[in-house]
């Protein structure tokens, strides 16, 4: 059973549609899906419409927070989506994804970079607009080579030249509203250090404590000494260890299923949820 708990569509700042996603990962040979889009579910109904015959969907999404000036991700399953303190602040934060694109966008401009907010939403779509649109609006103009050379301190890394802070949510606050909503919370990827500063082992710790369910280990920004290292903190503190993709379409070079979750820590996810369940696939639309 192939189990992938981390993807991204043009829900958010993903390249392929949910219809798209689910189609190609039923194509990969994975059994389960979740697609986690960053501070939204509008793509649940569109690949839920489109889920083929034996591919199940796990529905979810990656929540933006914030620890002591730290960057970190927190992604969310089978929580009500519809649940009105969590639906409150996921609002709140992709709200202030459009400003804050803006002010990126400023900041290259002053920098000699000519992006425009029009080439930016272009490249978002309907997506909820993020650092990975402008990042490719920068490779569109030939600035970097690809979005993963934009996310540089000379770039929009955090504290780059070019970043702007957006609202993001204290991760303790977001673990006990992701558990309100019926959900399961796991930290994603704990130790990605080439994304920028990355939370103590203290501050896992002290989630843990806090509700929070489990870690992605497998994860591609995370060498095998890592995940062995990440893989033993989490026995330590009885979390559960999860494994997957992080796939955004071509806009990354990570594929679907290059990374997967045991079957029984994804039965225990499902045991602990209460907000909703896993979708399995009866076809889909052509």
């Amino acid at each position: 059973m192939r189990i992938d708990l981390h993807t991204h569509s043009t829900a958010s700042d993903g390249t392929d549609t949910p219809a798209e996603l689910v189609r190609k990962a039923a194509a990969a040979g994975l059994d389960v899906v979740a697609l986690t889009d960053h501070d939204t579910t509008r793509g649940h109904a569109e690949a839920l419409a489109a889920l083929p015959q034996g591919l199940t969907l796990v529905t979810g999404a990656e929540l933006s927070c914030r620890l002591d000036g730290v960057s970190m991700h927190l992604l969310a399953y089978l929580f009500d989506p519809e649940e009105p303190a969590l639906l409150a602040e996921r609002e709140l934060v992709r709200d202030d994804r459009v400003p804050r694109a803006k002010g990126m966008i400023a900041r290259l401009n002053e920098l000699g970079v000519p992006v425009t907010w029009e080439q930016v939403a272009r490249i978002a779509g309907n997506g909820s607009v993020g650092r990975p649109h402008v990042a490719s609006a920068l490779v569109e103009l030939g600035v970097v080579d690809s979005v993963s050379d934009a996310f540089t301190p000379e770039w929009l890394a955090d504290g780059g030249r070019a970043y702007v802070p957006k609202h993001e949510t204290d991760p303790f606050e977001a673990v006990r509203l992701v558990k309100n909503a019926g959900g399961v919370a796991v930290f994603a990827h704990p130790a990605a250090v080439k994304r920028g500063r990355t939370v103590p082992d203290s501050a896992i710790a002290e989630l843990a404590r806090a509700g929070l369910d489990g870690i992605e280990v497998d994860h591609m920004d995370h060498d095998p000494g890592t995940r062995a290292r990440l893989r033993s903190l989490a026995g330590e503190l009885e979390l559960l260890v999860t494994g997957s993709s992080d796939y955004h379409g071509s806009r990354k070079t990570c594929v679907l299923g290059e990374f997967s979750t045991d079957p029984e820590v994804y039965g225990e996810i499902t045991r602990r949820a209460t907000g909703a369940f896993p979708v399995p696939g009866t076809g889909g639309a052509v």
